[in-house]
């Protein structure tokens, strides 16, 4: 994919010099909305989660199962999204794709940052031809939710266990291509 530019907000593809302000992004996503649910921080910004979550965007960064993007403003990273062929094997990979993961950095929310990324991903499902788009979100992130709402997407009734005794939530998008 090459980089492309929409209002105040260009995309381009991951590159391995991108890993920790990655991980520093999706870091401090993922508290602001895990803590909004009632979680601890102790779990989401210890070094030992970061070095995790590090590792796993290396793989998919520098792996090819996923196409992972960043969104990036006056040079700086706001946003990331990973995609790729879906993780459940009751999903039909001929014909649907998997939203890995969708953050923006939280002083950008609500600048169309996320709208760029998804934008990207449904561009990523037309390209492969495929009709169907599916992710997970944690029940409790009522932002992701209205979020996702808005772009379509409606949950198919698969459930599994997450933190804080709240699940994740599988969403799904029908595409016309």
């Amino acid at each position: 994919m090459s980089a492309v530019t929409t209002p105040g907000t260009g995309l381009r593809p991951a590159r391995p010099a991108d890993l920790d302000a990655i991980t520093d992004l999706h870091t401090e996503a993922r508290a602001a909305y895990y803590r909004a649910g009632g979680c601890s921080d102790t779990e989401l910004t210890s070094p030992e989660a970061w070095s995790r979550r590090r590792a796993a965007w290396q793989r998919a960064v520098r792996g090819d199962t996923r196409r992972v993007i960043c969104a990036v403003r006056g040079g700086e990273l706001t946003g990331v999204v990973a995609m790729g062929l879906p993780v459940d094997a009751d999903v039909d990979a001929a014909t649907v794709g998997q939203l890995h993961q969708i953050h923006v950095r939280p002083d950008c929310w609500g600048q169309g940052v996320g709208g760029t990324l998804h934008a990207a991903y449904v561009r990523f499902l037309r390209e492969a031809s495929l009709h169907t788009g599916v992710l997970e979100a944690w029940e409790r992130n009522t932002r992701a939710h209205a979020f996702y709402t808005h772009h379509g997407w409606h949950p198919d009734g698969h459930r599994r266990p997450g933190p804080a005794d709240a699940d994740y939530v599988r969403l799904r998008l029908d595409v016309s291509l």
